[in-house]
């Protein structure tokens, strides 16, 4: 065997004997694993890694994070991040669309153009809006409203305007 590798025999051994090792290592950190995500499913790597690190001292594994991800991600056990975004603009309605007034216009000064948008996000089990009144040249922030009623921030930002 260590004829044909031009290898010392004792080389090969020690490779035999660090990769069983290594087998090892990587059983005993996935056993813990599915012990902590028996209790929380969805725990990242990050946060995996931290709860692990004392054990991983303790039994004199060198693991990093890198590795830890790369054994996670062969053994299938990364978790897919779900991403959820609100729609917050549907055009594609029957009502009346207003034209764009400003699609031709040159902005070269500062108070010449305010533009306006209104959003919201969820606080605690409410929503809360947000209306910012911008500046078109400068991008300079006008006058904004937050207000836990749509109608109430629609009511502020028309009271500016005037």
């Amino acid at each position: 065997m260590s004829i044909t590798w031009h290898y010392p025999r004792q080389a090969y051994y020690q490779h035999c004997w660090q990769q069983e090792a290594c087998g090892i290592e990587e059983r005993l950190v996935l056993s813990t694993i599915s012990a902590i995500r028996k209790d929380h499913r969805v725990m990242g790597g990050r946060k995996l890694y931290e709860k692990l690190h004392p054990f991983l001292l303790e039994h004199q594994i060198k693991m990093g994070r890198d590795a830890l991800f790369d054994l996670l991600a062969a053994n299938g056990l990364l978790v897919k991040k779900k991403r959820r975004r609100f729609m917050t603009t549907f055009s594609n309605h029957w009502l009346r669309k207003w034209p764009n007034l400003i699609r031709n216009l040159n902005v070269n000064r500062i108070n010449q153009l305010w533009v306006s948008d209104i959003t919201y996000f969820k606080v605690a089990n409410s929503y809360v809006y947000i209306s910012l009144i911008t500046d078109a040249y400068s991008h300079k922030i006008v006058g904004y409203s937050n207000k836990a009623n749509q109608q109430n921030v629609i009511d502020r930002i028309l009271s500016i305007y005037e």
